[in-house]
């Protein structure tokens, strides 16, 4: 995961080479129907796609944010990211198909229209973003406040809250996650009632008979 400014710092020039944009290298989403909330940052992190596993970057606050607001009943580990599904929370990146920090992404704007689909076909409470950049790149626009935001898709609300990439402490603040965590605690949804596993869609793969391609979606 990247910085809110948008430029992460790296470990010099071995981590610049290990940057990518091989489609590869990017992770599948982890979507599912009506939960209640989908994070979203802005592609995965250069240790993200080594391990094809989501906020895996040194020091990253993602998964101990979680458990510390009872967003999960325990602090999970990046290889446990599909049990996510069971609680409720699903993870996406704007950018697909690419990784690396923030200055060697190649930001489109399909890459928004892809997730507006997304978010319309599988209609959660909250779009959360993980970071202002990704917020930025969405709305297509510089300024953007943390916290709830004036626009919706359909009826999901969006909330921009401060990025737990390691290269972002300076603008790290607890309280906007907390807001965000209340949120999605008050969400109607209730994950324990389904009695069948939710089905996940990806970017390659079939969920709710809808399959996500970079750039494109196509009904089954």
């Amino acid at each position: 995961m990247s910085s809110d400014n948008g430029i992460e710092q790296t470990a010099g020039c071995a981590d610049r080479r290990l940057s990518s944009r091989v489609e590869n290298e990017a992770l599948d989403d982890i979507l599912s129907e009506g939960l209640k909330l989908v994070v979203c940052g802005t592609a995965a992190g250069t240790r993200s796609a080594q391990l094809k596993h989501y906020h895996s970057g040194p020091g990253n606050k993602f998964w101990r944010t979680l458990a510390a607001l009872s967003l999960t009943p325990r602090q999970l580990s990046p290889d446990e990211a599909p049990l996510l599904l069971d609680f409720g929370i699903s993870l996406t990146d704007l950018a697909k198909g690419q990784s690396g920090a923030d200055s060697a992404i190649v930001f489109d704007p399909g890459g928004a229209e892809l997730l507006r689909d997304k978010v319309r076909d599988l209609k959660p409470q909250v779009l959360g973003f993980n970071g202002k950049r990704a917020a930025q790149e969405f709305f297509g626009r510089r300024t953007v406040s943390y916290g709830l935001q004036p626009d919706r898709i359909g009826e999901t609300e969006i909330f921009v809250a401060p990025s737990t990439s390691a290269a972002a402490n300076g603008s790290w603040d607890l309280s906007w996650w907390r807001d965000l965590a209340e949120r999605v605690h008050r969400s109607s949804v209730t994950v324990g009632a389904r009695t069948q596993p939710p089905q996940r869609a990806s970017s390659t793969s079939c969920s709710h008979r809808t399959v996500w391609h970079h750039g494109r979606t196509s009904r089954r």
